[in-house]
């Protein structure tokens, strides 16, 4: 086969089956080779950057995802969301397709090139922010997509390939190569009998779980290893609901010192902690507010593994948990459980505000959904959730770029079809990426998507020395009517009171369609776990505290909803506003 259908091949038989991009003229190879194949598809997107991220989300979903893109302009705009696929180890092949090998080798100027020409410009500008990268000729196609998949799949991080016209068509051998690999056996060996040795020795061992346990497929062996060595279990955010809530065992999140006391006791005062998965950032643990290094206790990553500051190359993250959950003896180690999760808020017509939408989300969610929490405010809400079993929380917490919510949520529902997805965004991010609605719509993809509608940047104002400098206002849309531009099956509404958004919440779940509702609160708004942190931020850093302008201090300008009319959502088919 040539090029371009076996690299489209070996992607499908890992698991992609569809792919992410925009079409161009040195592309088109690669695009054919897409559509003849029975077992994948072409997802168009609205520009470069919404395919990356719906690509990313769809990686995190089914292991691996791809987008692709033509040469110079098209692969520039997507680099931001392969470099957050990076930060995030979200294994994301970016498959680039580049002008003929004459072209190249003529340096003749073409169109996407600079006038002082340059074909290797974006290659070496994605080096840094992939695992892999190859540019294809006639004499290394087939060695190269297998070195650089190999790379993709052993460290779970995206890799990048180039592929000239003229190589997209060439045929090269169709010959299977096993892009898995195995731990090496004396290290796991060793590795775990000192692991084992260390936590059967301790007196206070509390496990940290987080975000890469799911990055390297060790979700299994993870609850295995927590239930047998019967040892507190707690998680940064990205790790959240790893492990079932209501098990006897779990602290519920650590939070640091903001809330929670139970888990921060317990990682704070351990005599072996055991991180798996761990992915320490400010942000993700809730500031660097640990005693020690974590790498100089247990730290288990997907290739290699730290034990008292020594690391260990080359051993699988559900090897090393594996080999351990055999060597230890279980402890009997009493905890008094927490309270997790949000009590129960009565809503009426007071306005909508933090302290009743997180508290009635944690009520909406039901066993299997998956949940996309955009960057901002709305992951401190979503934190102290009480999660139903086997719910999906994807945050984007490091890389941390606003927009990528939406598109990565079309790219989570295509990759977990039968599963109810639910984002939530502040408007300040939808417009950047809002676009991609109308890519769901003609996916025919039904997920709920609230849009917090908070009259600008939030977590900005409260950042700023002044609340109501304009560079954090953005310009006011009517989301519930944007909703309802594009051709396809959307209801749409938009709430301001509580009582509302309790009935909206409730007509998703009776609605065989994408259900869009546009919330609306004050500008300065915010969950109780950002307060706090901004608190602690302007504490250390002996900021000025600002009187809230009055302003600020109320809802966004909007007409007032009317509710939500049961009778007429249910038996006439509308909802308020159309």
């Amino acid at each position: 086969m040539n090029t371009a259908e076996y690299l489209i091949k070996c992607l499908e038989e890992l698991g992609v089956n569809d792919f992410f991009g925009l079409p161009g003229d040195y592309n088109f190879n690669l695009l054919y080779a897409v559509e003849n194949n029975p077992n994948t598809r072409w997802i168009g997107c609205t520009n470069e950057l919404n395919a990356g991220y719906a690509a990313d989300g769809y990686a995190r979903l089914r292991g691996y995802g791809a987008i692709i893109t033509t040469y110079g302009v098209g692969e520039l705009s997507a680099i931001n969301a392969i470099a957050g696929s990076m930060a995030e180890n979200v294994p994301v092949v970016s498959i680039v397709g580049v002008p003929a090998t004459k072209c190249i080798n003529n340096k003749t100027c073409v169109h996407h090139n600079f006038q002082d020409v340059n074909y290797y410009a974006c290659y070496e500008a994605h080096k840094p922010v992939t695992a892999a990268a190859a540019y294809l000729t006639r004499d290394n196609a087939k060695i190269e997509i297998d070195r650089v998949l190999k790379v993709l799949v052993k460290e779970k991080k995206p890799v990048y390939i180039a592929i000239p016209l003229d190589i997209a068509k060439m045929e090269i051998s169709d010959k299977k190569v096993s892009y898995d690999w195995t731990s090496d056996e004396e290290t796991l060996k060793l590795v775990s009998s000192k692991i084992a040795a260390k936590i059967n020795n301790s007196k206070k061992p509390v496990i940290l779980g987080d975000v890469l346990v799911k990055r390297f497929d060790s979700r299994i062996e993870y609850k295995e290893f927590v239930s047998k060595s019967g040892i507190p279990v707690t998680n940064f955010l990205m790790g959240t609901n790893l492990i079932d809530m209501d098990y006897e065992k779990y602290l519920g999140g650590y939070y640091a010192k903001f809330e929670n006391p139970a888990a921060q006791k317990a990682v704070e005062e351990t005599d072996c902690l055991i991180a798996v998965g761990a992915v320490y950032t400010d942000l993700n643990a809730f500031g660097f507010n640990l005693p020690y290094k974590i790498n100089d206790h247990i730290a288990i990553y997907g290739t290699y593994t730290y034990v008292e500051g020594e690391r260990y190359n080359n051993v699988k993250m559900s090897d090393v948990l594996e080999a351990v959950t055999k060597l230890i003896d279980k402890k009997d180690i009493y905890i008094e459980k927490p309270e997790i999760g949000y009590e129960h808020q009565s809503g009426g017509a007071e306005a909508l505000s933090s302290k009743y939408i997180y508290p009635r989300l944690q009520e909406f969610l039901k066993e299997n959904d998956i949940l996309i929490a955009e960057t901002g405010i709305v992951p401190h809400g979503v934190a102290p959730m009480k999660f139903p079993h086997n719910v999906e929380l994807q945050t984007q917490t490091l890389w941390g770029s606003i927009g990528w919510g939406t598109p990565a949520a079309l790219g989570v529902c295509l990759a977990k079809p039968k599963s109810r997805v639910i984002l939530i965004t502040g408007e300040g991010s939808h417009q950047l990426t809002a676009m991609e609605i109308g890519n769901m719509l003609r996916r025919g993809v039904k997920p709920v998507i609230i849009v917090l509608n908070n009259n600008g940047y939030t977590i900005e104002r409260v950042l700023s020395d002044k609340p109501e400098d304009k560079f954090n206002d953005i310009m006011q849309m009517n989301y519930s009517k944007f909703a309802r531009v594009f051709e396809g099956d959307v209801w749409a509404t938009k709430v301001t009171t509580a009582e509302d958004f309790d009935k909206a919440l409730k007509v998703t779940q009776i609605m065989n369609k994408m259900c869009y509702i546009e919330i609306c609160t004050d500008a300065m708004d915010m969950p109780k776990l950002t307060e706090d942190l901004i608190s602690n931020f302007r504490s250390n850093n002996k900021l000025t505290e600002k009187s809230t302008p009055e302003q600020y201090c109320e809802p966004p300008a909007q007409k007032k909803s009317k509710g939500l009319d049961f009778e007429t959502v249910v038996h006439k088919g509308i909802g308020e506003g159309e």
